[in-house]
């Protein structure tokens, strides 16, 4: 029996009154901005009285957090949520704490697949409703990943790549099917930190190689029903660091992301999105700057450890080390070796291509 006004979860049971208190969010680090929810144990006697009974199961969790993030939105919210409830085929109802209208929006295509019901909003709906069963929280197996022995039903990244396809009505499966005179590379410019300062000497040189270049800003990726469809057609992906390179789960199997690493974040390059590439199959390529590439050797001398060691920084205040890192640092990219590691994308791509 959930009740909405008090977000108490009460489980009939013959011991005496247990309560517990979780907050139904994967990441601790966001733990604060997600509302607590209580679970209490009792007898028959003493629960609240229903005023709807439901015949599926319930899921319940929040999209406080970091929602707002696609990187996030997916890691911690659609993958999770995919995990717990995709085995029971729409079966199911959610319950959403700290709901957010715009993020059940901007999802409705996803959502629509795991539910055939609508979503219940607590703080919009103070009644007592009652389930056979409910699942309180979200199951997380790692970075933008699944583990498919641990999904009844045995999903893996594969089968969420293709629920992804159903849910945007994508048509490419693999890029040899893509028919185009010229490959066409989707470029992501970013507008604040870790932003490209010689971008447009970049789009020319990468255009000399052969490539189409679609030049791509948050704005556009926002809309997830057209961009999604942009990123099936493309055949590689090219950006810094950051949470616009989740869309390369929309890519085609066998297509290409080259994750441009600034200085100090190989770590969450590497685990943020070069592994979970490879398990989705989509072919994965890095190139790594050098410290004069980084606009933090303007500010900081060559022998400084923000420079030679920035892993010290982060092992010893992490927030401290995130504002010199992600949020204060811009790219001047050297043209000569970065035209290498798309020489290495074409390369990639014509090895996938059909013969004639």
């Amino acid at each position: 029996r959930i009740a909405n006004n008090s977000l108490t979860v009460y489980i009939e049971s013959s011991q005496s009154q247990v309560k517990r208190v979780i907050r139904p969010y994967p990441s601790k680090l966001a733990l604060d901005y997600v509302t607590p929810v209580q679970i209490v144990n009792g007898d028959a006697d003493h629960l609240p009285a229903c005023h709807f009974i439901h015949d599926v199961p319930a899921v319940v969790f929040s999209t406080g957090g970091f929602a707002g993030n696609q990187f996030h939105e997916f890691n911690e919210l659609i993958i999770p949520l995919f995990i717990t409830s995709r085995h029971f085929r729409s079966q199911v109802k959610f319950v959403i704490i700290d709901y957010k209208p715009w993020w059940v929006s901007k999802y409705s295509n996803i959502l629509s697949l795991l539910t055939r019901y609508e979503v219940i909003n607590p703080a919009a709906d103070g009644n007592v409703h009652c389930f056979p069963a409910a699942v309180i929280g979200l199951k997380y197996h790692g970075f933008l990943s699944l583990n498919s022995t641990d999904i009844p039903g045995g999903y893996s990244m594969v089968d969420f790549k293709r629920f992804l396809r159903e849910a945007y009505s994508l048509k490419i499966k693999n890029v040899s099917e893509i028919q185009r005179e010229k490959p066409v590379l989707i470029f992501i410019s970013r507008g604040n930190s870790r932003k490209f300062l010689n971008e447009d000497e970049m789009v020319v040189m990468i255009e000399e190689l052969g490539f189409q270049v679609v030049v791509t800003r948050p704005n556009r990726m926002s809309n997830l029903n057209k961009f999604t469809e942009v990123v099936n057609s493309c055949s590689v992906l090219v950006g810094a660091h950051g949470a616009g390179l989740t869309t390369e789960l929309f890519l085609p199997a066998g297509a290409v992301m080259v994750q441009v690493v600034p200085l100090g974040l190989e770590w969450g390059s590497t685990y943020y999105f070069g592994v979970p590439a490879r398990e989705m199959g989509v072919q994965y390529l890095e190139y790594k700057t050098e410290p004069e590439e980084s606009t933090l050797s303007e500010t900081y001398s060559r022998d400084d450890p923000i420079i030679t060691d920035p892993a010290s920084l982060f092992a010893k205040d992490y927030f401290a080390a995130r504002a010199v890192y992600i949020d204060a640092q811009n790219l001047k990219i050297n043209l000569t070796r970065f035209r290498q590691t798309i020489v290495q994308a074409m390369e990639h791509i014509r090895m996938s291509s059909p013969l004639d």
